[in-house]
């Protein structure tokens, strides 16, 4: 086993006590009080693990398949066990809560309902927490006169499938319970809802409006459905390219990951519906995540895995989901440093944390901050609970403190609270396991979200490359060639949970992250629309598998457009051998041949990409008959009108790869791990640190294909007149930890240190000017990479700022990103907090990770 690093050996100090702080906000317990169908006690031995596959599996009961697929790598390494607790009576003191005074415009008192609007190049730091006191205050009140078995019972679900929705609690006095319910691209398990593009492909757009807009019409649809808590989003880095639940996240940067779950989550709880950030923490692959020990050290843990976490803890997120794997040895739903430590300590964290579906390990777990388990029962319908009795027991004989589980109770109540939840919330129209059930009619909660789903669709779709092939422009022939381009065989909802082999178009991965298609448009109803208007004459050829059969169909045809796809998703489905994630990256139904076949007999060969990541496509990227390359990502309802709104410039490319596009598989810094017995946890050691995707290929002088960031459009963009300025802290800033980061300083060790307003109030503007060059208007992304010193031992290049602009040709606007104390810090792992390095920071401006147009020094 390798060295351990500081933060594992402060993970081993940490639990010679408790903690002796601790955050107040609801936590959920299932004993038999006032529960309809309650969760009995169990005396599961407190070191026993789960062998569920799934956080939330199938409702409809799709069996799991786990066997070993094939893989780059195969790293059969174990871990001796997990770490835990020892029984013995454990002191709590709740955390602080934060105690600086709102102060607008930049740090305003802010209600979760009404956000600070939408910008480009954000300069406020939204302040919550007036509103978590005030909810604090009535949820304290709320429990004052509650029985230990009463409030056991607000931090119990009432166990797997005893409710209307994927997780439940019940009601406990004046409490009504909560409703959790996937997923992050909707609501899952009923009818009427929207089928929203993948978490990736709103990555891919690289738009703090549009990411906000589809938070905000994902929460209203809940809140319609009567939803208390959405199980989103999701933040896990990709840092495996062949990840099985990638496409449900934000990509494979945590500064482009950390804004998008920051809008995301505004957007949500602006809906009215309390999001959830997950899975909380280095749940990176699918293959034995119940049995793996991801161990990561401090600085990569809080540089890259935790700041996602970190920008939901500052959009005011109410619940975090603690995953299934293990940390540093230990499990994540029983870290007491990722759980007590970071998530409440150092990000002062107000909410409630909650475990995966049946990621609760042991009955000590509230003492290292978990304050609800889900779905309530030990393993499924197992009738036995971690929580429930075992808790009662734990705190009645002095275990467990009385002010932890009171401390547990508050944090879930006042996160209903700070929703304004309490206040007239629709009714639960939602029934997760009877499908048929006409409760799941009984609301339409779509409202007119498909225009969002359209645009977004359009929006993070990345053209790759054109020859002059794009925009079509009212072509005499065009033919559709492969699946991918028609509409699935036996409609959208062909596979529980969308776990099959998808026979058209693929805009969704499988598993718990899916929720039900009303509709469809496949490329194929889109484009035949789009030919009627130009009296095109369209063929077709749906058989990925006959290739003499495509090759002929396209001949003399003057465009041929081919489709092909990858899928992937949750590891309690295997679909063709890939036990959730990939086990290669290939496109599927031999989609390398079917392009090859195509091309060759086709000098205008436009290739259409649905993928959950990146694939390699070296076989025939280079072919000259192939003149276009568009990656359409997963685009939900509305996949078919998106594509072809970019296919005929109705929407003009403005999407930028979230990770990088290899030439090779073995290029990327880290390969899926494989193997072990059914009683192995396997080791899965982050030895790439910092350089996870194209900071990796970076450091290593390694070509891509297809850069991280990187994009083209329709149009040409030319940058200028680049400037930085210092912006002078405000009167009311902590004046003195500024001038301590100035000189060197780490932040300190305390309550709300990593997300103090001082450390992230804007501290620099970088401005440039942006001009269409080119004859059509189109929209920008640019990005700002800060590089360290090499002193600073950081990759060669950082993304850390990024906005759009929309540009009419001839047209020059001005363009501004800001940057804050800790855009410029890294973590100091010996002082255990943010630091500015020291020596000269300098930064570039550019149109992806590896096209640089401008470059500036940071001022000392």
């Amino acid at each position: 086993m390798a060295p351990w690093s500081l933060s594992f050996l402060l993970l081993l100090a940490s639990y010679a006590v408790a903690s002796n702080s601790s955050a107040t906000i609801p936590t959920v317990s299932a004993s038999a009080i006032n529960s309809s169908t309650p969760v009995t006690s169990s005396t599961t031995s407190l070191s026993s693990t789960s062998s569920m596959s799934s956080a939330n599996m199938s409702t409809s009961g799709v069996a799991t398949s786990m066997s070993t697929t094939s893989s780059m790598t195969s790293y059969l390494a174990t871990e001796t066990g997990p770490l835990t607790l020892p029984i013995s009576q454990y002191s709590f003191t709740p955390f602080p809560t934060p105690t600086l005074a709102p102060e607008p415009p930049i740090f305003p008192a802010t209600d979760p309902l009404y956000p600070p609007p939408v910008s480009a190049d954000p300069v406020v730091v939204p302040d919550f927490a007036p509103a978590w006191a005030a909810a604090y205050t009535k949820a304290m009140s709320m429990i004052s006169n509650f029985t230990i078995q009463q409030k056991v019972n607000i931090t119990t679900g009432v166990g797997w499938a005893n409710g209307l929705c994927v997780g439940n609690t019940p009601p406990v006095g004046d409490f009504p319970g909560l409703c959790l319910q996937d997923s992050p691209l909707g609501v899952r398990d009923t009818d009427f809802v929207t089928s929203f593009p993948a978490g990736i492909t709103t990555a891919s757009t690289w738009n703090r409006a549009l990411m906000r807009a589809r938070g905000l019409a994902i929460g209203q649809e809940n809140r319609m459905k009567g939803v208390n808590v959405a199980l989103g989003p999701m933040m896990n880095m990709g840092r495996i390219a062949q990840g099985g639940r990638n496409w449900e996240g934000f990509g494979a940067d945590p500064f482009l990951s950390g804004e998008a779950a920051y809008e995301t989550i505004l957007g949500l709880q602006a809906g009215g519906v309390q999001a959830t950030a997950k899975h909380y923490i280095n749940n990176e692959q699918e293959w034995k995540r119940t049995q793996e020990s991801s161990n990561v050290d401090d600085r990569t843990q809080h540089e890259i895995y935790a700041h996602p976490f970190m920008r939901s803890v500052m959009a005011g997120v109410s619940s975090v989901m603690c995953s299934y794997n293990l940390v540093n040895d230990t499990y994540a739903c029983n870290n007491n440093k990722t759980l007590n430590d970071i998530m409440k300590r150092e990000f002062g964290f107000q909410g409630f944390i909650q475990s995966d579906w049946a990621a609760t390990m042991d009955s000590l777990s509230p003492v290292t901050g978990l304050d609800m388990t889900m779905p309530g029962d030990v393993t499924f319908s197992s009738g036995t609970s971690y929580f429930g009795q075992n808790l009662t027991d734990m705190v009645m004989n002095g275990t467990i403190s009385m002010q932890r589980l009171d401390d547990m109770a508050t944090r879930i109540i006042s996160a209903w609270y700070f929703l304004h939840q309490d206040e007239g919330y629709p009714n639960v129209t939602v029934s997760s396991f009877d499908f048929y059930s006409p409760l799941n009619r009984e609301v339409n909660a779509q409202s007119d979200h498909y225009l969002i789903v359209r645009e977004i669709g359009a929006a993070g779709t990345v053209l790759l490359k054109n020859e002059g092939a794009l925009p079509l422009y009212k072509p005499k022939s065009i033919v559709l060639v492969g699946s991918d381009a028609a509409p699935p065989v036996s409609g959208p909802n062909e596979y529980s949970d969308q776990g099959g082999d998808p026979t058209g178009i693929l805009a969704m991965g499988w598993g718990s992250g899916t929720d039900n298609f009303t509709y469809l448009v496949s490329p194929y109803e889109a484009i035949q629309a789009r030919a009627r208007v130009d009296q095109t004459s369209v063929f077709w050829n749906f058989n990925d598998w006959n290739l003499a059969n495509a090759g002929n169909s396209v001949i003399d045809i003057e465009a041929a457009i081919v489709f092909v796809n990858s899928d992937s998703g949750e590891g309690y489905i295997t679909v063709d051998g890939n036990a959730g994630d990939r086990k290669n990256l290939t496109a599927w139904h031999q989609g390398d041949e079917l392009i090859l076949a195509v091309a060759a007999q086709n000098n205008n060969t436009i290739v259409v990409i649905n993928s959950v990541g990146p694939l390699i496509i070296e076989p025939w990227v280079d072919h000259p008959n192939v003149t276009a390359i568009v990656w359409a990502n997963l685009g939900g309802n509305e996949a078919g009108n998106s594509i072809t709104d970019i296919l005929y410039g109705a929407w003009n490319p403005s999407g930028k790869l979230p990770y990088t596009i290899a030439k090779s598989p073995m290029d990327y810094p880290a390969q899926l791990i494989t193997g072990g017995t059914a009683a192995d946890i396997l080791s899965i050691n982050y030895t790439e640190g910092l350089f996870i995707d194209y900071r990796w290929f970076d450091a290593q002088n390694i070509t891509p294909r297809y850069e991280f960031g990187f994009g083209l459009s329709y149009t040409t963009f030319e940058y200028s007149n680049l400037a930085i300025t210092k912006i002078l802290p405000a009167d009311y800033a902590q004046m003195d930890l500024v001038q301590n980061w100035e000189d060197g300083g780490a932040t300190p060790i305390a309550e709300g240190s990593t997300t103090a307003l001082w450390l992230h109030m804007p501290a620099y503007k970088v401005t440039f000017n942006v001009k269409n060059t080119g004859a059509l208007y189109g929209g920008e992304i640019p990005q700002l990479y800060i590089h360290h010193p090499p002193s600073a031992g950081e990759p060669p290049s950082v993304l850390k700022g990024f906005t759009n602009v929309e540009v009419s040709p001839g047209q020059t606007t001005s363009v501004s990103i800001t940057l804050s104390r800790y855009d410029l810090s890294i973590w100091d792992v010996v002082r255990q907090g943010w630091a500015k390095p020291g020596g000269t920071i300098t930064f570039s401006v550019g149109a992806s990770s590896r096209d640089f147009r401008l470059n500036g020094t940071v001022p000392a």
